[in-house]
């Protein structure tokens, strides 16, 4: 029996969280663990800060070209051959070299900018006004699955030991890889969205044009669509998860287990705070998407209210709670407080919480507000977004902890009050 539209489209999002799950199952655990990997690492003469630094400074500058990749190859195409570019990094770390870690870095990061290019495109292209919000909580939950699992193989493979061994990196990379490489064939079961629901992202008259000139055609659009007032205003909401993404995402873990007074484990808590930010974000993703079409009625806002003082919360206790030098070297000094590993870990699942209910309504407020630019407008997101992670990688080097803070504090107070102004002054000719 052939599917509806709707129940067509609704595959459709499954199976696209399924492969993102699959893929970021191995890729989020691999950033997480990556610096503490190579930290381990005697023969590797360089730092995993500077791996994902590259990946995101390179992100953010391939976002202007991946919608003409997008356009070129369509999303689904596009989110294949860029899934196994991410399977390709991961396994680079079976063998760590330091020329070779930063060229994949490089090329992971214009990957990363067209997977997550094609992959707006392709969710707004099987959502409508009425499903955009479900739509975007239930990927949102499905891709952060990929925090618990990973992260509880790699708190299993690590409890009781006090480094990491090259044996012991060599079987988590295996199984990682592995992981990823299923991700990437799962992409080949996602279907061509329903006409109904397709954005009109594409102009009459240019699927018939040459190949360079919907390229061409992409990137001005683009250009024009940075330019909007809404979009360079929600840009600072955008700016605000990339620096929170970096610290959530690398430097908290490193932070407790560089933490030394949480006992020999302090390594293997990484996957337990992995695990718990995942949880928080599955929580979110859940809560907002289940409760999508209600929760639109009073808008948006309320829903960044809550995440931004769930924020403001965390990283007070995080202060209070952990070494100011935790994110940079191991510290054996206390805290104000502590440190308490429960309190670490409470905050692990605040911090996972309050990142969804950020990046679940930017998503949706993209996804119906420039609908007819859903490539370009995902594009500048994650231009945005990337841009301010490489710079939050490239400071987490050398900032303490108490700084760090203070920074994601006031990025985070103007991002809230951004969003707002754009959740109620909407582009007039996109609605």
């Amino acid at each position: 029996m052939a599917l509806s539209a709707s129940g067509k489209a609704l595959y459709n999002v499954i199976i696209l969280g399924v492969a993102f799950l699959l893929v970021f199952t191995a890729f989020q655990t691999c950033g997480m663990i990556q610096t503490v990997v190579l930290r381990d690492d005697v023969d590797f003469h360089g730092s995993g800060y500077d791996s994902l630094a590259i990946i995101y400074a390179v992100f953010a500058a391939a976002n202007w070209i991946a919608p003409s990749v997008v356009a070129l190859l369509g999303a689904r195409w596009s989110m294949l051959a860029s899934a196994l570019v991410y399977t390709g990094f991961i396994a680079s770390f079976l063998h760590p070299i330091a020329g070779v870690l930063y060229s994949l870095s490089a090329l992971l990061g214009l990957a990363a900018a067209v997977i997550w290019t094609a992959q707006g495109n392709y969710l707004t292209e099987n959502s409508n006004e009425q499903t955009m919000g479900r739509n975007s909580g239930l990927f949102w939950a499905m891709l952060q699955c990929s925090l618990l699992f990973g992260n509880l193989f790699f708190f299993l493979e690590l409890e009781g030991m006090t480094s990491i061994t090259p044996h012991l990196r060599t079987i988590i990379f295996i199984v990682l890889t592995v992981i990823s490489g299923i991700g990437v064939l799962t992409f080949l079961f996602l279907t061509k969205p329903p006409e109904e629901f397709s954005s009109l992202s594409v102009q009459e008259g240019e699927e018939t044009s040459g190949f360079f000139k919907r390229a061409v055609t992409a990137f001005v659009r683009s250009a024009k669509l940075m330019l909007k007032k809404e979009m360079l205003i929600i840009s600072i909401t955008n700016f605000y998860t990339g620096l929170e993404l970096t610290f959530f995402s690398s430097v908290y873990g490193t932070a407790i287990s560089n933490t030394k007074l949480f006992g020999v484990d302090s390594n293997s808590f990484i996957g337990i705070s992995g695990m718990l930010i995942g949880a928080g974000e599955i929580t979110g993703g859940l809560l907002f998407g289940i409760l999508g079409k209600k929760t639109i009625k009073f808008g948006r806002d309320p829903i960044i209210l809550l995440g931004y003082v769930v924020h403001m919360i965390c990283f007070y206790l995080i202060f209070l709670n952990l070494p100011a030098e935790s994110p940079i070297q191991s510290s054996h000094e206390g805290s104000y407080i502590g440190p308490y590993i429960e309190l670490a870990f409470a905050c692990s699942f605040m911090l996972g919480f309050a990142d969804a209910c950020f990046n679940t309504q930017i998503y949706s407020l993209l996804g119906s507000y420039f609908k007819s630019d859903s490539a370009s407008a995902f594009a500048l997101f994650k231009f945005i977004q990337s841009a301010a992670a490489a710079i939050a990688f490239a400071y987490s080097l050398v900032l303490l902890l108490h700084w760090q803070l203070l920074i994601l504090v006031v990025c985070g107070s103007f991002g809230a009050l951004s969003f707002f102004y754009v959740e109620h002054h909407p582009p007039r000719n996109e609605i």
